[in-house]
């Protein structure tokens, strides 16, 4: 058997791997939409549809918050892993989402809108300002002539995300009527207050970049290589470049919107598609997205079923207990190779 047919062979198995790990991942999610509709009750203490139907248009405005958010946050993880070619980079560490944050909490304390939960449609601009400023910002700053440290880039990241949490703490320091939200603006949070259009929208955006990823998933496969082999194969890398930061930036600004900066998510989802499903974008892409939405939808559910006496905890906390163990991990697989 000659070497393209052995390549042919190939291609087949991994395709047929990533529908397989994609009709289960549908699942994964499936089975946590309905355990999110079901559970309810201080501490999950009555697991049961609801009958009520406000519950259940609460329980399902919050599950669809956490479908689109999570497949936010992984979409923009892959396309900022992408445009960096660094598997470490996520809208969190970079400072994406805490920028995002810090710019809502600012336009919140200037009276535009009422903060996080309030006026969402108005926090869409100075979120998506926020999160391509930083992002530029990590951008520029991670290069040395030119070239990508990838290093210094998650140092930076996480500076500059550590800057824009201390200006969030400090404009609800001079602001401390609490109306802007502290818990999203700082780890994120949902809100039953979240208007479905703007769910709707997010996931309007999340599906277009999806889209996106489709037609070009062949391009980004070879802008993952590097510059050179890019632009060997024709690949504009500059206009690529300018298209992944602006999806990327309105993906974690329209998910900073709906629940603040919610950390890990980004990072975790892509890094779970491309070991199951493989690198090949046009199939880690949607892989990425289902695990991004099914963690925090399972989240979520832990988040309502778990009981600690201090009230509802942050969704970003479970996400910080599950991927902080994993990105250390990532860490000292990255030193044992390096």
């Amino acid at each position: 058997m000659n070497s393209g047919r052995l390549s042919e062979v190939g291609w087949r198995l991994e395709e047929r791997r990533g529908a397989f790990w994609l009709v289960g991942l549908v699942g994964l999610l499936a089975t946590g939409v309905v355990a999110r509709m079901v559970v309810g009750g201080v501490g999950g203490e009555r697991w049961a549809w609801p009958e009520s139907e406000t519950i259940l248009e609460l329980r399902g405005l919050r599950a669809a918050t956490a479908v689109v958010v999570g497949a936010a946050l992984a979409v923009a993880g892959v396309l900022l892993q992408a445009l960096m070619r660094n598997p470490l980079a996520a809208p969190d560490l970079l400072g994406v989402s805490s920028g995002a944050s810090l710019a809502v909490v600012i336009a919140s304390a200037a009276g535009v809108g009422t903060g996080f939960g309030g006026g969402m449609v108005w926090q869409a601009g100075p979120a998506l300002i926020g999160a391509v400023a930083a992002l530029a910002l990590v951008y520029g700053l991670g290069q040395r002539r030119g070239v990508i440290d990838p290093v210094g880039l998650v140092l930076i990241g996480v500076i500059v995300g550590v800057l824009c949490g201390a200006g969030v703490l400090l404009v609800q320091h001079l602001r401390p009527d609490g109306t802007l939200g502290s818990a999203r603006a700082l780890i994120g949070a949902f809100s039953d207050e979240t208007p479905w259009g703007m769910v709707v929208g997010v996931g309007l955006l999340v599906g277009l970049a999806l889209g996106g990823v489709s037609v070009m998933g062949t391009t980004l496969d070879a802008a993952s290589l590097g510059d050179d082999e890019a632009a060997s194969v024709g690949v504009p890398v500059e206009r690529l470049r300018l298209v992944l930061f602006g999806m990327a930036g309105v993906l974690v600004a329209g998910a900073v919107v709906l629940a603040g900066p919610v950390g890990f998510v980004g990072l975790i989802a892509p890094h779970l598609a491309r070991l199951t499903v493989g690198a090949r974008h046009r199939v880690m892409m949607p892989a990425a997205a289902l695990i991004g939405a099914a963690t925090l939808v399972w989240a979520d559910v832990a988040v309502k079923a778990i009981n600690l006496g201090a009230g509802r905890m942050p969704i970003g906390i479970v996400t910080a207990v599950i991927g902080g163990p994993v990105l250390l991990w990532m860490l000292r697989g990255r030193g044992g190779q390096g």
